[in-house]
């Protein structure tokens, strides 16, 4: 009768104790999601994974992988120059043209006579240039960068048109540099994650990830504490503009020609919309790198089962647009929980 009490009293101290233990990890597990969208996000391309390769057996097999890669390394490039502009409050739609440019000026170069490997400095400088344009219309002329960079998108295409006369070309052949330039699918995808990795890095632990940070957070602030919100704006737009040029030169290797229609609309929102999905919020002043990547990864992903499933492309436009509307509500709906903590 005594062991009965003892063992009873002593469940009963236990049990809460479970009860509190198990309350405090899923606690911290929704504070892990709330602050982490990466974490959200690299769940579901887990899982989109598991559900494509049970619905085709061939989903994850080499061939296909490969497949993956070249939808996703390109676009991860230029969804890393979007992230760090979206976090200071602007955005580049011009980047889909710079990509299509960019390749047809290393080009021009190499056909006057210029190594390649001059050629494409040059054409990667021309890139920036570009982006400092646009920085520049938009600081200095106070010009909405949305309004900015859609009239570049023209332009930008136009000038691509008129440079290549409207029809494609070979790439010009890099000897040994070829495969290290993206003639191999494994070389551009070392390339998209050494970006994303640097890139992470520099806005997780540098000056100047702070001050796009800040920028984004509170332009007034920021100017008020000394920080250069015009140039930190100008230098985002230049890294837009260099990333999207760089994508183009080793899509162009990769593929073994230039298209003057390659890139345009669909790379530049696949860019934003990976970099929306991932966690970065449009209105400025949050976003990762990385949650880019997962982003990037997860419309890859989509794009890439759907097809081996046959499923229409108009479908797929559907899901990306209910994808993002998603994205965009669950960014709201955090920002006022992570508001809502801090008070």
């Amino acid at each position: 009768m005594v062991k009965k009490v003892v063992t009873d009293t002593v469940s009963h101290e236990v049990k809460p104790d479970q009860q509190g233990a198990e309350r405090d990890f899923w606690r911290r597990l929704a504070e892990f999601f709330l602050k982490r969208r990466e974490a959200s996000v690299f769940v579901v391309a887990i899982l989109l994974s598991i559900y494509f390769q049970a619905a085709n057996a061939n989903y994850l097999s080499l061939a296909n992988i490969q497949t993956l890669a070249g939808f996703a390394a390109a676009t991860v490039i230029i969804a890393a120059g979007e992230v760090m502009l979206l976090i200071c409050g602007e955005v580049d739609l011009s980047v889909g043209y710079i990509f299509a440019l960019s390749p047809f000026i290393m080009y021009t170069a190499y056909q006057a006579g210029i190594p390649i490997p001059i050629s494409i400095i040059l054409a990667l400088a021309v890139s920036a240039g570009l982006g400092f344009i646009n920085g520049s219309i938009t600081v200095w002329f106070r010009v909405p960068s949305f309004i900015t960079t859609l009239g570049t998108y023209y332009l930008f295409f136009g000038l691509t048109l008129t440079i290549s006369h409207g029809f494609p070309v070979l790439t010009p052949d890099a000897g040994p540099l070829n495969k290290i330039l993206g003639n191999s699918i494994y070389w551009e995808s070392f390339w998209a994650l050494l970006v994303i990795i640097v890139m992470q890095v520099v806005l997780s632990w540098t000056r100047w990830g702070l001050y796009t940070i800040s920028t984004g957070s509170n332009l007034l602030g920021a100017r008020e504490v000394g920080i250069n919100v015009n140039w930190v704006k100008i230098g985002n737009f230049m890294l837009s503009g260099l990333f999207a040029g760089f994508s183009g030169i080793l899509e162009t290797f990769r593929i073994t020609s230039i298209d003057p229609s390659a890139g345009g609309p669909d790379i530049m929102f696949a860019a934003i919309s990976g970099a929306v999905i991932g966690g970065t919020a449009l209105q400025g002043g949050s976003g990762t790198i990385i949650g880019a990547l997962l982003g990037t990864l997860v419309l890859s992903i989509l794009r890439d089962g759907f097809t081996l499933l046959g499923v229409s492309a108009f479908t797929f436009n559907m899901i990306l647009g209910a994808a993002i509307i998603i994205a965009m509500i669950l960014n709201v709906r955090i920002q006022l929980l992570r508001k809502v903590g801090r008070e």
